[in-house]
């Protein structure tokens, strides 16, 4: 192992939309965190790493730091105010604009809480003309004293060389932590849980989407096909027919669209089977979300 190689942990954390997941997978090169531009879309703490000639960077994903509405809004915002503790570098994704809302202050006073180097990135520049950016880098600079502010387009990769130097800075010398071919800590049943969710999402209307989860009844490899039976759960009976759609054709675009990813991301033939059941209110229930992976003591 080289004398000077480094290794850490580093979590991403901004509003929902700015591109968080899209960095993220731009950064390790193929598809893990979900991207769906509703919000609350990610909600368990994704490990994504990143391995390289210097270092390793291990990506925390957190839930959203936001006001909670509700227990798995609770749990979402425990979680991520835990994990900037944890971690060796925060790195804060804000969108290039001079107008600071009250969703980026609040998020501002989190992080007065906290020791860790914050790196502020600004991201979807090119969706801007090049003088508006350094308006919105004086602005931020007032709220919070960032150890770094790098520019970035996470949907062009635009930059996020230097956002890994920067991190690289921050990171203590140390072993990895993980093998050189490791992308991704999280367990395969959880990943396609996700995708499936994310095909979800991308299809239904605005109204029912915080409102899904994903559970995997069974997945298992037969004859070199991979056999996956999952359920869509949701809140209401009246979802349960727009999930299915007319002559069950929602569920089949589901299903066709998560096969497609799921069988890129397993590398093998995949048979899916989807079935949709109501359990009103699982997002209340304690039970009901640990059953679907969300675990206060992780």
């Amino acid at each position: 192992m080289k004398k000077d190689f480094k290794s850490g942990f580093v979590t991403l954390i901004g509003r929902p939309n700015v591109g968080k997941s899209t960095l993220m997978n731009y950064l390790i090169g193929q598809k893990i965190a979900i991207t769906s531009n509703k919000p609350q879309t990610t909600r368990n703490r994704i490990q994504t790493v990143l391995t390289t000639e210097e270092g390793q960077i291990v990506f925390v994903d957190t839930p959203g730091i936001h006001k909670a509405k509700n227990k798995l809004g609770e749990y979402m915002v425990n979680v991520a105010e835990r994990t900037l503790n944890e971690v060796d570098v925060v790195l804060w994704l804000v969108e290039p604009t001079t107008f600071i809302g009250a969703g980026e202050k609040h998020i501002a006073e989190q992080l007065k809480k906290v020791s860790t180097p914050v790196i502020l990135v600004i991201n979807k520049i090119d969706s801007v003309k090049k003088e508006e950016i350094l308006p919105a880098i004086a602005t931020y600079k007032d709220i919070y004293d960032f150890a770094e502010i790098v520019p970035v387009s996470a949907r062009n990769g635009n930059n996020t060389e230097e956002l890994l130097k920067a991190v690289m800075k921050y990171l203590p010398y140390g072993p990895q932590f993980y093998d050189e071919d490791t992308i991704t800590d999280q367990p395969e049943r959880q990943i396609v849980a996700e995708l499936i969710r994310e095909k979800a999402l991308h299809s239904l209307q605005e109204e029912i989407p915080h409102g899904i989860a994903v559970a995997i009844d069974s997945m298992k490899m037969k004859n070199k096909v991979m056999h996956i039976d999952a359920t869509i759960i949701c809140e209401r009976d009246s979802h349960k027919g727009i999930i299915i759609g007319k002559q069950g054709n929602m569920l089949k675009k589901i299903g066709s669209t998560a096969r497609y990813e799921i069988e890129k991301m397993l590398d093998c033939q995949v048979n899916l089977k989807l079935w949709v059941k109501v359990k009103k209110d699982w997002r209340d229930s304690e039970y009901l979300m640990k059953n679907f992976g969300y675990r206060e003591d992780e």
